[in-house]
């Protein structure tokens, strides 16, 4: 029903009266139509066409263009990207700063990619860090946490992070472990560099220094935690730290701390990583268990299991409202 129908059933039954009906009609064809989200895809999808279109142009007639040319090119757009986002850079703050716009925050975001493009071009074409990758990757990971703070811009911080979870990948594990696909000592790594990152995103939190970087912290941090300490619990990487209990205890205690968090910030990413990495803990535990057991009715408990397992999803999604507490918020 459109808004017009409406007003004139709500006026027809007397809940509101003709001037009443009449300056909520010419608000409702008046009021400016927001494109702010619209604006925003459409600047993430230039900018992955623009440095997808250069890759393309760049491979094509590099013969053509010559390397020298190619990296100045290449370094005064990244230059020009850079300058134009310090020209409206925004006071430093350790609370959110407010926006001057969101086309700076595109343009240097647009200059971090060709940072990265130009570095890797470098070391492709010349091999200016020759085998020392660590450095390779610590270089852009310094910088764009620098950036990310200086600018407060969380699409930065983003990069940031997973930079430095690259670097502490090259740093920890030998070159084996990417030369042979064995990332077995990657493991113990990944969740210590999550467990700090979730650190670091309460300590943000509490100490309100940019208060607003916790999400991104927590949630990248929590992921690679889990993500990790679930393939350790699945024995994909045996003999290594941590072992299967280990993974699990760590697993349901960081899911147990995920639900408390999100009824805390009333999110429901946080709740939602919670449940499923708890639920595959439980899972796994008890088909372990049925696997186990000598019991002639494994298949009657595995399908009670599972058939409780999707009413518990049904009431989850039921009550999502009220277990994050948002009505009460409200």
């Amino acid at each position: 029903m459109c808004s017009d129908q409406l007003l004139d059933e709500l006026q027809a039954q007397g809940l509101v009266t003709p001037p009443q009906t009449e300056a909520i009609r010419h608000d409702e064809h008046t009021r400016p139509f927001s494109i702010h989200y619209e604006v925003r895809t459409l600047l993430y999808l230039g900018i992955t066409l623009l440095a997808g279109g250069l890759g393309a142009l760049i491979y094509q007639h590099i013969d053509e263009i010559g390397h020298g040319v190619l990296i100045t090119v290449m370094a005064l757009l990244m230059a020009a990207c850079f300058g134009y986002a310090a020209r409206h850079r925004v006071p430093f703050s350790w609370g959110k700063a407010p926006r001057a716009g969101f086309l700076p925050d595109y343009v240097l975001l647009l200059g971090c990619l060709l940072f990265l493009s130009l570095e890797g071009y470098v070391q492709y074409q010349y091999g200016v860090f020759g085998s020392r990758y660590g450095l390779a990757v610590f270089l852009p990971a310094a910088l764009f946490f620098w950036l990310a703070y200086l600018f407060d811009h969380r699409g930065v911080l983003s990069m940031a992070v997973t930079a430095l979870a690259s670097w502490v990948g090259v740093s920890v594990a030998p070159l084996s472990a990417f030369t042979d696909n064995n990332f077995r000592s990657l493991s113990g790594s990944a969740i210590a560099l999550g467990l700090v990152l979730v650190a670091v995103g309460l300590v943000a939190e509490f100490q309100n220094w940019k208060r607003h970087f916790s999400f991104t912290y927590i949630s990248l941090g929590a992921n690679l935690t889990l993500l990790a300490a679930t393939a350790a619990l699945l024995n994909f990487y045996p003999n290594t730290w941590p072992s299967a209990f280990e993974a699990g205890v760590l697993i349901l205690v960081l899911s147990g701390y995920l639900v408390w968090y999100a009824r805390r910030t009333h999110s429901y990413l946080f709740l939602l990583m919670g449940v499923v990495y708890g639920y595959i803990v439980l899972t796994y535990l008890f088909l372990q268990l049925v696997d186990a057991s000598t019991f002639e009715a494994t298949a009657f408990l595995v399908m009670l299991y599972f058939s409780l397992s999707a009413l518990g999803v049904v009431l989850l999604f039921v009550n999502i409202k009220k277990i994050l507490g948002l009505y009460h918020a409200r």
